[in-house]
């Protein structure tokens, strides 16, 4: 058995000892300290966005460019139904039934049971903020305006069900809502 000096001499034994027991100083590999350092500068490099290393102009670039190609293949709808195809719809008692429906699952969170508005505005009074014409409602509820917390419906719900909504919407207007919103928007006469 070695003696203590010549454990202490020892290069490779750490100089504090507990209980007893001297630690040895193995030191990590040269591979693992390299692969280690690598890693390190690679992520100082992605976190910048340093764009020609590797394929394409940078990672920030590729997403964009992907989202971009991904809503041309994918256009939201713009209010491609017909005025006269939502008024037929309109005075078709059918169609506005299936629309309450699709309004109460979807709509009476913001604009309440009667159409009054809680968080979003009155649709039973003459004032519009988006305009009360049948193609710009139908626009609203398929485009939805994220400024005013209005979803994109056109991405949940089918063509036909918006459309029945904006025939029921249109059964809502000069109606006596129970408790309703103050207007907002524009006056429109009809």
């Amino acid at each position: 058995m070695a003696s203590n000096d010549q454990k202490n001499n020892d290069p490779k034994i750490m100089e504090h000892e507990y209980d007893g027991i001297q630690e040895y100083d193995n030191p990590m590999p040269r591979w693992w300290l390299l692969t280690f350092a690598a890693t390190i500068v690679f992520s100082v490099i992605y976190y910048f966005n340093v764009g020609p290393v590797g394929n394409g102009k940078g990672r920030i670039a590729d997403y964009e460019a992907d989202m971009k190609a991904f809503a041309d293949a994918h256009p939201a709808p713009t209010g491609g139904s017909s005025p006269d195809r939502l008024l037929a719809l309109a005075k078709d008692p059918k169609e506005v039934s299936e629309g309450k429906e699709v309004f109460t699952k979807n709509c009476v969170v913001c604009h309440g049971a009667d159409g009054g508005g809680v968080i979003g505005p009155n649709l039973a009074d003459d004032y519009w903020i988006h305009g009360a014409a049948l193609d710009s409602v139908y626009a609203v509820i398929a485009n939805g305006v994220l400024a005013k917390g209005m979803p994109p419906w056109g991405k949940m719900l089918k063509p036909e069900d918006m459309e029945r909504v904006v025939a029921y919407v249109v059964t809502l207007r000069g109606t006596n809502p129970a408790n309703p919103k103050a207007p907002q928007g524009v006056l429109v006469q009809q």
